[in-house]
């Protein structure tokens, strides 16, 4: 996923956006709701992770105009422990979770990756196309029950690919959902990644729309 991290403080910022990377996301850290909402005017993101307590234009006032502006993207807020007004006031706003600090990266990893699913209109935690299972939790994918080995990137496509099953998603797409700001990115990046999935998963297992971009099939069952 491609994820903006608003968080004003460096210490907490540098420890999520870190987390996450290793993870495998694509993460884009903004330190103030002006620039948080420059980010959301110009790129798309899978999820915003939200921190209330910023300077200037806080980040109640960012999800209030994210969503007045029709942004529907899953919002997960970081509050205080003791804040439960702030809390309270950010779920009404519109915000899909909240986390208090301090908290464990494992269980913010957790909560995006339910939001994202909530957002997709999918309950199911594993991902199916054919005889490929994806689970993003266990960071695993197998073939007809045996596992493959994928990189980072690898396999964050294919888990767009397959979230997106059935549609046709074009090469721009792909590229900005795998890669942040100040990440160079070869003009044939897309095309390797999809390349080393095919040899890993199967030919069929991802398919060329010339002129359009990729998808998998949709699971029949």
């Amino acid at each position: 996923m491609r994820i903006l991290l608003v968080e004003d403080d460096e210490l907490i910022g540098d420890g999520i956006a870190t987390g996450l990377r290793d993870e495998g996301h694509a993460v884009d850290w903004v330190q103030d709701g002006d620039a948080a909402l420059a980010a959301l005017g110009t790129h798309e993101y899978a999820a915003v992770v939200l921190d209330l307590g910023l300077p200037g234009r806080n980040g109640l006032e960012v999800l209030r105009r994210m969503r007045a502006g029709g942004n529907r993207t899953p919002v997960m807020i970081l509050t205080a422990r003791a804040a439960v007004d702030e809390r309270v006031a950010g779920l009404d706003a519109g915000a899909d979770d909240y986390l208090a600090k301090p908290f464990a990266l494992d269980e913010l990893g957790a909560r995006l990756r339910a939001i994202a699913r909530r957002a997709a209109g999918r309950a199911a935690p594993v991902l199916a196309s054919g005889r490929i299972e994806l689970d993003p939790a266990a960071h695993a994918v197998t073939v007809a029950g045996k596992a493959v080995t994928l990189s980072a990137r690898e396999f964050s496509l294919m888990q767009l690919l397959m979230e997106n099953a059935g549609r046709v998603l074009p090469r721009e797409r792909l590229e900005q959902a795998l890669y942040g700001w100040n990440e160079e990115v070869e003009s044939n990046a897309v095309e390797v990644h999809i390349h080393h999935l095919r040899r890993k998963l199967g030919k069929e297992s991802i398919v060329t729309v010339r002129g359009v971009g990729y998808t998998v099939p949709r699971d029949p069952a």
